[in-house]
């Protein structure tokens, strides 16, 4: 299966034929964990704890005004779940810490089969007309001589977390179609986030070459793009263990929205450039959608993937 420069249309077709999964669905898998408040709420009834994956130093900045759209359509409190690492929102996801969130990919599906209770609405689109997915991007200080993949061998490659979609499991399997191991043909760099990686292979110290996801590599000029694959969009997800009303709430208002919905709901914050560069609006997904990340999981044999 050869993933590189996968298309969008071409993604949408391979997801839909339903691709082997590493371990369980997220409709049926989870622990008997409960939420801490007992109630089927993180903390309690007037209150959504809205977690996400810490791709960059931004990160709470840019999900503002859809913390407050969120907190807008349900009438609750919307507090930021604030996570070190993707480790961590997946342990707390599991813990039943998380009301709602946005995702990677790989942690909805390392999570779920871990035994978090998450059921995917939709994955955000950052342009009019544009389907769910995004660019895991290989990439190579600006003046690099490297051209490809199978130069990466030997090399102090830049990665972004061990639970990262588009840094670190999409870059693995790529690795392994080039013939290099990810594990012994190279020396792996974990950066943390998408931004961190992009400034350290741009500085060429720490890392040589490595991977990053396209919005955050379109920033700088330090880098260039040698390869890329299009991975399944990030969900936003809810807590199966939300009462049911909650749920619909959730689920009529992040469906297939526009950020010309969001400030029409009288979000000011989100009329603003930041935001538009991050949000347009989203695309209903549900969890046959990330069978591609579950069959690449078996591809690759990642650890993460286990339950």
């Amino acid at each position: 299966m050869k993933l590189r420069a996968l298309s969008v249309l071409a993604g949408a077709a391979v997801l839909a034929l339903g691709l082997a999964a590493c371990s369980g669905s997220a409709e049926a898998t989870g622990s008997d964990t409960a939420a801490s408040s007992g109630s089927g709420f993180a903390v309690d009834e007037n209150t959504l704890v809205f977690g996400v994956v810490p791709d960059s130093v931004d990160t709470e900045t840019n999900y503002q005004p859809l913390m407050d759209y969120i907190s807008e359509i349900t009438g609750k409190t919307v507090e930021y779940h604030e996570s070190t690492d993707y480790a961590a929102l997946i342990e707390a996801a599991v813990a039943g810490k998380v009301d709602v969130a946005s995702f990677s990919g790989f942690t909805y599906v390392t999570a779920t089969n871990n035994g978090a209770k998450l059921t995917p609405i939709s994955s955000i689109v950052t342009e009019e007309g544009q389907e769910p997915g995004y660019y895991s991007q290989a990439i190579v200080p600006a003046d690099s001589d490297i051209s490809s993949i199978e130069d990466f061998k030997g090399k102090k490659v830049c990665f972004v977390d061990p639970s990262s979609t588009s840094g670190y499991l999409f870059p693995s399997y790529n690795l392994i179609e080039a013939g290099i191991d990810p594990k012994t043909d190279i020396t792996p760099v974990f950066a943390g986030k998408h931004d961190v990686s992009v400034q350290k292979v741009g500085e060429g110290v720490e890392c040589e070459v490595g991977f990053a996801e396209d919005s955050e590599v379109e920033k700088s000029d330090a880098v260039k793009v040698i390869d890329e694959t299009m991975v399944p969009g990030a969900p936003l997800v809810y807590s199966s263990t939300l009462p049911e009303d909650v749920a619909q709430e959730l689920i009529d208002g992040l469906g297939e929205i526009t950020i010309d919905d969001i400030i029409a709901a009288g979000i000011d914050g989100a009329d603003t450039d930041s935001f538009r560069s991050v949000f347009y609006g989203t695309k209903p997904v549900d969890d046959a959608y990330y069978d591609l990340i579950r069959d690449i999981c078996e591809e690759t044999e990642a650890e993460q993937c286990q339950a």
